[in-house]
């Protein structure tokens, strides 16, 4: 008998209305949809646009496509995680609150933040819970409002970023389908390349750092592209090889949606054809905790039962890792 698994049985999504494309924002900065499209692959993104609405608001109503396809039960979610980089609140996990709005009444729930990394971080958590073999149903929820931390004079970063969420259910598998293995990773350097300098306890909010713009997010995008570029070839490869996975048994790279340069670099590296490589970044941007469970809901009618995938992912601070997860379900 297999050892029990943890494995995805649905997911849901949410992007909102609102679409910033590269055209529009020529006219908010000085740069251009060629210059946008060949260095980021981007071509527009989703921004939360309505007065009052975070990060809550997208995990919801990822949260409730799901329930919505899958018919489950809110009641019988043992938890819920949100991985994300804005919550609504300081301290007031946005998590919880999710919970209650969807009438995941017998959850507890909480927040994981790990950058772009999140959601996969939150894979690994989410399936220990279920391993463990104390809780049955996991909701793990990335979400993010990436437009409430960026400064759209700055074409550095706004270019980049998007709003949205999606949605997974972690189930037990006893059928040995479900996550195998993971390797993820991390390194305190990564905080000096890419951040929000202001707003938490080492320098907290005054009106200098609110006129000095400090509570945007600051990149230094090539030092960052270089730590992503290798590092989530590293770990893609590290863990295909720690599993005796070839090129040809891997049916689906999912790649964290930061950068086209760098999908395809990880791609390159594991050798996989293009036509197995999941991208959606030209439509979405970067919606850091949101990318994975985004190409996931997207890419749901081509995933077969017993398909291999392999995740990867880069974040700030620095995170990052790979995780191989085998999928439950035909569509």
């Amino acid at each position: 008998m297999n050892r029990l698994k943890a494995a995805i049985t649905a997911v849901g999504a949410y992007v909102p209305e609102y679409v910033l494309t590269n055209q529009i924002l020529e006219t908010m900065v000085d740069t251009n949809d060629d210059w946008i499209t060949s260095r980021t692959g981007i071509k527009q993104r989703h921004i939360l646009k309505e007065e009052g609405k975070g990060t809550s608001y997208l995990a919801i109503k990822a949260a409730e496509d799901l329930l919505n396809k899958s018919g489950a039960n809110p009641e019988e979610i043992d938890m819920v995680i949100v991985a994300t980089a804005t919550p609504d609140l300081p301290v007031a996990a946005t998590a919880a609150y999710v919970a209650s709005q969807i009438g995941a009444v017998n959850a507890f729930a909480y927040d994981l933040q790990a950058a772009c990394s999140s959601f996969l971080y939150g894979m690994s958590t989410a399936s220990s819970y279920i391993e463990s073999g104390r809780y049955k149903k996991v909701l793990l929820i990335g979400a993010d409002k990436m437009s409430s931390i960026i400064d759209y004079t700055d074409r550095t970063t706004c270019i980049i970023f998007g709003d949205g969420a999606g949605a997974t259910l972690f189930e037990p598998n006893e059928e040995g389908l479900g996550l195998q293995d993971e390797y993820l990773r991390s390194d305190g350097i990564g905080r000096d390349f890419l951040k929000i300098e202001a707003g938490g306890s080492i320098l907290p909010a005054s009106e200098e750092t609110v006129k000095n713009k400090q509570h945007f997010v600051f990149q230094d995008g090539k030092t960052v592209f270089k730590f992503a570029v290798s590092n989530m070839a590293d770990v893609a490869e590290k863990i295909m090889t720690r599993n005796n996975l070839t090129n040809d048994d891997v049916q689906w790279l999912v790649p964290h949606q930061a950068n086209k340069r760098i999908i395809d670099a990880t791609a390159n590296r594991v050798q996989l054809d293009p036509s197995k490589v999941m991208v959606n970044i030209q439509k979405y941007g970067n919606t850091t905790s949101a990318t994975l469970p985004l190409l996931l809901a997207d890419y749901e009618k081509q995933l077969k039962k017993g398909d291999n995938l392999v995740f990867a992912a880069f974040g700030g601070g620095f995170t990052w890792g790979s995780i191989y997860l085998k999928w439950a379900y035909n569509a």
